[in-house]
C-alpha cells in the first residue's frame, strides 16, 4: 500500500466566524492515488480544498502533506511544495497566451520552463497548437486544458481539481474526465472535488460523500456507485442535476 501524502484530520473550518461549513471531516489521499469528494450542494466539498490551501478558517483539525503539518500554509507555500491547483473560476489569464499562462505557472522556476512545456504539450497535444493564441479566445475544454497545464508545470506530486467539469457540455465533460485519468497515470495523485458524482466515481478510486461537513460514506468508487444507500440518498438527485 503505498503511503498516504496528504492527511486531513478532523477538519472544522468556515469563512465567517461561528458558522462551520466542515464539521469534523477526514480525507487522506495515498501516493499516485485518484480520490473524489462528492455530495449535495452546501455540503463542503469545495471548501475541503480551502481548508487545505489556507483559504478558510481552521478552527480545529489538521492538515498534513508528507507528515508534515501544513495547516493554515498559504497556497504559494504549496506550490513549493508539490501541490497543484486548478479552481473553478477564472483558472486561466484571458488576456494572456497559452505558453504565456504556462509560463506563469512555472514562475517559481523559470529555468524548467523547456522541459514543463514539452511534457505538458505532450499529455495535451491541442496545447501546442494553441500555443500563441490567447486564453480568453479558447473553447471551455481548451481553457480547462491550460489551467490543467498550468499547475502541471511546477511537477506536483498532488493536484487538486475543483468541479474540473462544470459548465462544460457532456462531451467536453467525458474529455476532461479522461484527461484527469491521464494526468493520474503519470504517478500524480488527484483529489477532485466533483458535482457530477456518477462520473467521478466512475474514474476514481476511491472516493468520499460529504453531507453537512462530515463524511457520509467513504470506499472505492466502484462500491460506492453500487451502494443503495449512496444510490438512494446521492446519485439519483446527483445525476439528475449534472445530467450524469
Amino acid at each position: 500500500m503505498n503511503r498516504n501524502i496528504l492527511n486531513v484530520e478532523q477538519l472544522v473550518a468556515g469563512y465567517i466566524p461561528e458558522v462551520n461549513i466542515l464539521n469534523g471531516c477526514d480525507i487522506t489521499v495515498a501516493a499516485g492515488e485518484f480520490v473524489g469528494i462528492i455530495g449535495p450542494n452546501g455540503a463542503g466539498k469545495s471548501t475541503v480544498l480551502k481548508a487545505i490551501l489556507g483559504e478558510c478558517n481552521v478552527r480545529s483539525g489538521t492538515v498534513t502533506l508528507d507528515e508534515m503539518n501544513i495547516t493554515g500554509h498559504r497556497s504559494h507555500e504549496l506550490v513549493e511544495r508539490g501541490v497543484g491547483y486548478v479552481p473553478q473560476n477564472r483558472n486561466v489569464f484571458p488576456s494572456l497566451t497559452v505558453t504565456e499562462n504556462l509560463e506563469m505557472g512555472c514562475f517559481l522556476k523559470p529555468e524548467n520552463f523547456k522541459t514543463r512545456f514539452e511534457y505538458v504539450t505532450n499529455l495535451f497535444p491541442r496545447l501546442q497548437e494553441r500555443a500563441g493564441v490567447k486564453a480568453g479566445s479558447l473553447s471551455g475544454g481548451e481553457r480547462q486544458m491550460v489551467a490543467m497545464g498550468r499547475a502541471l508545470m511546477m511537477e506536483p506530486k498532488l493536484l487538486l481539481l475543483d468541479e474540473p467539469s462544470a459548465g462544460l457540455s457532456p462531451v467536453l465533460q467525458d474529455e476532461v474526465f479522461l484527461q484527469c485519468k491521464r494526468i493520474n497515470a503519470e504517478g500524480i495523485a488527484i483529489l477532485m472535488v466533483e458535482q457530477n458524482a456518477r462520473r467521478c466515481l466512475q474514474v476514481a478510486d476511491r472516493a468520499y460523500v460529504l453531507d453537512q461537513g462530515k463524511n457520509a460514506y467513504t470506499g472505492s468508487g466502484r462500491d460506492l456507485l453500487a451502494d443503495p444507500n449512496v444510490i438512494k440518498l446521492y446519485l439519483g438527485t446527483l445525476a439528475k442535476a449534472t445530467g450524469g
